[in-house]
Parts: C-alpha cells; structure tokens; sequence
C-alpha cells in the first residue's frame, strides 16, 4: 500500500477495487487522438479507473476518503457493464494496517456517485448494514438532498442500496467543514452538483483532492472533463481555481481513480515533477 506524509498527516491507499470505463466518457470532447497519448486504453476503448479509498490518520483520528466498490454488491451484469475486474478488499486492506472499519471515525464522500458509495453499505444475513458503524458520513447538503431525490439523469448513480441504511450516520454540510485542524471539505459543484473536494494544510505542505473534477492525473488540462459532468463549466471554473491555487502552493494532487499515480506535483511547465506511483 502506498502512503504520503503531509505535515502531520499519513495518507494510505487502500484497495477498493476497479472499473474499466469508455475513455471517450471519460475524457469527453477531447479528440480520441490526444487523449490516449496521455492515458492507456484497451482494445475496447475503455481506460483502467482504480476505485481505492484513502486512509487518512492524524492524531488517532481514522478518516476514510470514499468507500470503493464494495464486495458482492454489483450483479454480473453490472461488473460487466461497469467493466469491474476487481471487487474491494477494505476489510483486508485495513487489517494489514492494524485496524478494522469500526475504527473509522469518518467517511469523506466527495459525492455519492455509486463508484464512490457502493462501499458504504455491505449485506449481511440477506441485509444491507453500515460497512462502517461508527463513522460520521460527510457530504455536501446539495449532493446528499439529490442523492435521496435523484432526477431522471442521476437516478442511474444515486442508489438507494447505497443511502438507506447509513441515513443516520450521515452529517451534510454547507459550503466548506472542517474535520480536523488542517483537513477541510468544500462544496464546488461540477461532477455532480453536490460535488465536493478536499484540501490538507500542515506545516509547510498541502495536498488537494480534487476528486472527479480531475479523475486522473491525464484530466490535468482545465478544459478536459468528463462526459459525465452535470455542469460542465462548473467544473472548468473550479478547475482553474483549484489548479492556481495548487501551483502557488506547491500542493500535491492526490487520485482516487488514477490507475498509475496516487499523488502526484506539477512542475512550472505543468510537467509531473514528483509522484507517488500505484505498485502493481
């Protein structure tokens, strides 16, 4: 498992297993020919996306960031779909660690997509529970009102197998929520419209998840967003912010689905400069 330190921050990757989704999806307008020399595709068209949660822990403080894919929670239709090669393995990963998913004290759902939340509930004796019991579920208040009330479009993504049985471990916010000194959530809207990121700001050093606004370090360029973007130029706005932001800061900028990187710094050229590459 690969790991980060950002001040007094750990960040772990743990594996929530993986998709296989239509790089012309993924990339939208961006011509065929320019994105596939920045990502690998397969002989079906369709990009590697990882699914994998990130562990952060700092002071005793167990934060997961999304929940993966889950396990036994597609039907084989969905994982072909989907093009799900592989299911989650939380529990293990988190063994491995020396903890269990009753020593998480929060998820951090950046937005409920099922890519992101299937993870969130798991079947046992023929029903579905809380994977993780004693966490706080963190979300924008916009994308967990959607979630509960999807419109024809996102009904697709917002299942109710992934809310109902955490309904009352969830805890929306408005605009931006701290967790723990040095690790904020913020609304921005794009991918979804609930869409949130995260920002880490210890010591000297930050880090900014920039979640689906930029899926994987390929989607770096402002205008390349995904076809599954509800706003579209939401997400470019956010984009330029964010990547200013970053660019003044030195920031590191973390994957959740980047099948290559998990954390990666641009140079002044836009250039990866140092990265934190997946093991395989």
């Amino acid at each position: 498992m690969e790991k980060l330190t950002i001040g007094e921050f750990s960040l772990t990757w743990i594996n929530g297993g993986v998709t296989n989704l239509d790089g012309g999806a993924m990339f939208g307008v961006v011509p065929q020919a320019l994105w596939r020399k920045k990502y690998p595709y397969n002989e079906l068209n369709q990009i590697e996306l990882r699914t994998d949660p990130i562990l952060i822990q700092s002071n005793g403080v167990n934060i997961l960031v999304e929940s993966g894919i889950g396990k036994g929670k597609l039907s084989d239709k969905q994982k072909r779909n989907y093009g799900v090669t592989e299911e989650s393995q939380i529990h293990e990963s988190l063994n491995e660690l020396g903890i269990t998913t009753t020593d998480i004290h929060y998820v951090l759902m950046t937005h409920m997509h099922f890519d992101h939340a299937l993870g969130l509930t798991s079947w046992e004796d023929g029903k579905l529970i809380p994977t993780f019991p004693h966490a706080k579920i963190i979300t924008s208040d916009v994308e967990w009102n959607e979630m509960r009330n999807p419109n024809i479009r996102s009904k697709n993504t917002y299942w109710p197998e992934n809310w109902k049985a955490i309904e009352e471990m969830v805890e929306p916010f408005k605009s931006e929520k701290e967790i723990v000194p040095g690790l904020k959530i913020i609304h921005t809207g794009g991918h979804s419209d609930g869409h949130s990121i995260f920002v880490i700001e210890s010591g000297d050093e930050t880090l900014i998840h920039m979640a689906d606004l930029m899926a994987t370090h390929a989607h770096k360029h402002v205008l390349w967003v995904m076809a599954y973007d509800d706003y579209p130029m939401t997400s470019i706005e956010q984009k330029q912010k964010w990547m200013k932001i970053g660019e003044q800061k030195q920031a590191w900028f973390s994957f959740y689905h980047d099948a290559i990187y998990r954390a990666v710094k641009f140079d002044e050229n836009g250039d990866i400069d140092l990265s934190i590459k997946r093991g395989r």
